[in-house]
């Protein structure tokens, strides 16, 4: 089942790869999709996201890119998860794969709604699988850095200084999906280089933060 807000792009992928396509708020459409594939689903993929800057401090605040930040790259798990566990808990099976960003485990210079909310993801994916683990729900939270996607088109130039040097094609992320589902781990990194990076954040902050302050700096010269 393939889903977008845009419904001819969505029914065009549908139709190359064979599948059916559902338009509308990926949020909503749970039970749609249910009764398109037959009743039951059994892997979601949240994969819906928006960037938004939403403003530096001291500037006017955009709140309205902040409610959608929080609503397309947290919320809509949140609902997606509360219309799937259910059925899922009943059979004891279900895999939800949460599409989160490297940001969400460190974080991007100048977008604070995305890295923000990216974070929120990620703990949102942690808790799913913490709390239901044993109950059969199985739970990936996939973490890229830079995609070759419209997204990173879109980010502007602190997208052009930290992520387009290393970018990916989206078939890469898949790829890896699909390796750590066969594996069954919770945290995918398709660049792994993110895993060394999350560890110096967490064994000193302090150094990591003035790492990630000589980015910005840097950036701060180029724009």
């Amino acid at each position: 089942m393939v889903n977008d807000l845009d419904a001819a792009r969505a029914k065009a992928v549908a139709e190359e790869i064979g599948g059916q396509a559902v338009a509308g708020d990926a949020s909503s459409v749970v039970d749609e999709a249910r009764d398109a594939l037959g009743g039951t689903v059994d892997v979601w993929c949240a994969n819906a996201g928006v960037g938004r800057d939403g403003g530096e401090p001291g500037e006017p605040l955009r709140e309205e890119d902040w409610a959608l930040s929080w609503d397309v790259n947290v919320m809509a798990h949140v609902r997606a998860a509360h219309a799937l566990l259910p059925e899922w808990l009943e059979r004891g099976s279900g895999r939800f794969v949460s599409t989160v960003s490297a940001a969400g485990l460190l974080t991007m210079i100048g977008t604070a709604p995305y890295s923000v909310t990216k974070h929120g993801a990620y703990a949102f994916a942690e808790w799913l699988s913490l709390t239901y683990r044993h109950r059969g729900v199985k739970v990936h939270a996939i973490c890229p850095q830079g995609v070759r996607t419209d997204m990173l088109d879109a980010s502007g130039s602190a997208g052009d200084l930290v992520l387009k040097p290393t970018a990916i094609e989206p078939e890469d992320v898949a790829d890896a999906l699909f390796d750590g589902i066969e594996q069954d781990r919770f945290l995918i990194l398709p660049h792994p280089e993110v895993a060394e990076y999350y560890r110096a954040r967490a064994a000193d902050p302090e150094r990591w933060l003035g790492g990630m302050n000589r980015v910005q700096r840097q950036w701060e010269t180029t724009r």
